[in-house]
């Protein structure tokens, strides 16, 4: 009778399950993407330095002044300034520089055209060509490369929680 037992309690805790939470979790994802075209225009304004030693500036008009200038259709120009040296045969430095502005667009660009402003970049639209991405069952992946201007991304995550 306890020979009995004992086997009946062996076989009855073997077939107890065991407890615990296990999880397991795998995620797949290909993304293809083709980029559209893409035109950015920058428009450049004016500048305008003067700097010296040892000389007298004029703007045609007053003499020891720098003309401010004017603005015409959002375009600066710079006044003449004429320059004498205060010390003839005596060292001097003058330097004038002057970044002339993109004109004002006087009307919207359409579609497929940019302005024509001095800071221009465009990237052309892109083609799909044999652009295509797979993953099977088993985590093989296959990404081929499309034509320019084009994005392909394969991703396999496995995660396995043991609680």
């Amino acid at each position: 009778m306890n020979r009995t037992l004992l086997v009946l309690g062996i076989t009855l805790a073997a077939a107890m399950p065991a407890k615990a939470d296990l999880t397991h979790k795998i995620m797949s994802s290909v993304s293809l993407q083709v980029g559209g075209a893409v035109t950015s225009a920058d428009r450049i304004g004016s500048s305008f330095s003067i700097s010296g030693s040892g000389v007298d500036t004029t703007d045609s008009n007053t003499a020891n002044t720098v003309s401010a200038g004017t603005i015409t259709s959002g375009i600066y120009s710079p006044g003449t300034i004429a320059v004498t040296q205060d010390q003839p045969g005596e060292a001097f430095s003058f330097s004038q520089n002057y970044t002339q502005a993109d004109v004002l667009p006087t009307a919207a660009v359409t579609t497929g055209n940019a302005a024509n402003f001095g800071s221009i970049v465009s990237t052309a639209a892109g083609t799909a060509g044999d652009l295509a991405g797979t993953i099977a069952s088993d985590g093989a992946m296959s990404i081929t490369a499309g034509g320019a201007n084009t994005l392909a991304i394969g991703q396999l995550t496995t995660e396995l929680t043991i609680k």
